[in-house]
């Protein structure tokens, strides 16, 4: 005889297969009231799927309105809320992830249902394809963003790929440029229309999009100090000029001596390619544009990273990314004599200790080198 239920405690039957069913009145996302069954081989078993069904009831959870796969939720999840509430890029980019590599493994997965061994053998396939650690790290950071977000619309209880553990991704072997190779560099390329741009990069530590972002009005040459508040970036085949993601990166940065003259020579560099373009030079959003293309308008950021890479080249020095050479900003501070109080700002370091130890560590063969080279480009400006 099966074993009564306390009223309210819905109900359990056996099945003619033999499997117990359970059944209770809940509320599901959309508001309604809905009967929702369980099933197990006993009838404990049952019964506690069904209380755990009605705590989730009690504690205002509803269950989902419909049976979602893990494909649906994720093109819901793109289309809805990653596309209307984050950058372009970043869909573009999150969106190729989940097309790429977890709907053809997981897409037809119950959302429900989906388990961490799933996850892992997801990740297992992609490592055995040779799919890169770091685009592995990614799709398993997305995949669990992605469910996060189901769990805060009430959809999913709990986030199985948070227990699968990321793959490690190594940082290799590259290095920033010492002080000697960065301004070797800076030397190499002195008569460089872009000097300027890879002067605020190994300087000031500024990212590619915020340097081609910097505008004219932005910089406050009576006052040394500098404003960086654009970024340009490549959205659907087009430039565009954006603000920066954060307060903290359009706060106000001092202006060293250095940089302030390499930016006046480009003024005066950029006032000669405008008369020498006439009517043909580029109007519109990007008009102010410190760093623009010959004719005006804005420098493709890929662009602008080949560039470096065949000035590079010319100057004879290690090969770096534009990223890692933001890096040397440090040394070259110090090599600069800027006030570590001032160098604390630019690093945006939140302790001063952490800029004295960067000071601190200035030292080598190539210091004598290096400060003589630095003097030169001081001493030495193109324009009187």
């Amino acid at each position: 005889m099966a074993k009564r239920r306390p009223n309210g405690g819905g109900t359990i039957t056996k099945r003619a297969d033999g499997r117990y069913q359970g059944a209770a009145y809940v509320t599901n996302t959309e508001g309604h009231r809905v009967r929702k069954y369980v099933y197990g081989k006993t009838y404990d078993e049952t019964a506690e799927k069904l209380g755990k069904l009605q705590d989730q009831e009690r504690n205002g959870v509803p269950v989902p309105s419909r049976a979602w796969t893990l494909g649906e939720w994720l093109s819901y999840w793109l289309e809805h809320i990653v596309r209307e509430n984050l950058e372009f890029n970043t869909y573009a980019k999150y969106e190729s992830k989940v097309r790429l590599y977890v709907v053809p493994h997981l897409g037809k997965k119950p959302l429900p249902k989906l388990t961490a061994a799933q996850v892992r053998s997801l990740m297992a396939a992609l490592k055995s394809d040779q799919v890169p650690a770091a685009t592995r790290f990614e799709v398993l950071r997305v995949l669990r963003n992605a469910l996060n977000r189901a769990i805060k619309e009430e959809i999913l209880t709990r986030n199985v790929a948070l227990l699968v553990d990321m793959p490690k991704v190594s940082k290799g072997d590259a290095k920033p440029w010492n002080a000697r190779e960065a301004v070797s560099f800076l030397h190499s390329v002195r008569a460089h229309r872009l000097y300027a741009a890879c002067v605020l990069v190994l300087v000031l530590g500024l990212r590619r999009s915020e340097v081609l972002g910097l505008r004219w009005q932005d910089i406050d040459f009576e006052g040394r100090q500098f404003t960086p508040v654009k970024q340009v970036q490549r959205e659907r085949g087009q430039l565009v000029l954006k603000d920066l993601k954060t307060e903290s990166s359009q706060a106000v940065l001092p202006l060293p001596e250095l940089c302030a003259r390499a930016l006046e020579e480009r003024r005066y560099l950029q006032d000669l390619e405008r008369k020498i373009a006439g009517e043909h030079w580029e109007q519109g959003p990007g008009a102010d544009l410190i760093f623009s293309e010959r004719h005006g308008g804005p420098i493709e950021p890929r662009g602008f990273s080949r560039s470096f890479a065949a000035l590079i080249k010319r100057a004879g020095v290690r090969t770096i990314t534009v990223r890692l050479a933001r890096h040397t900003c440090g040394t070259l501070l110090a090599f600069l004599k800027v006030h570590p109080k001032v160098a604390q700002t630019i690093l945006r370091h939140s302790q001063i200790s952490m800029t004295m130890d960067v000071y601190t560590h200035v030292v080598g063969s190539d210091q004598r080198e290096a400060t003589d080279l630095l003097a030169e480009l001081l001493e030495d400006p193109l324009i009187g």
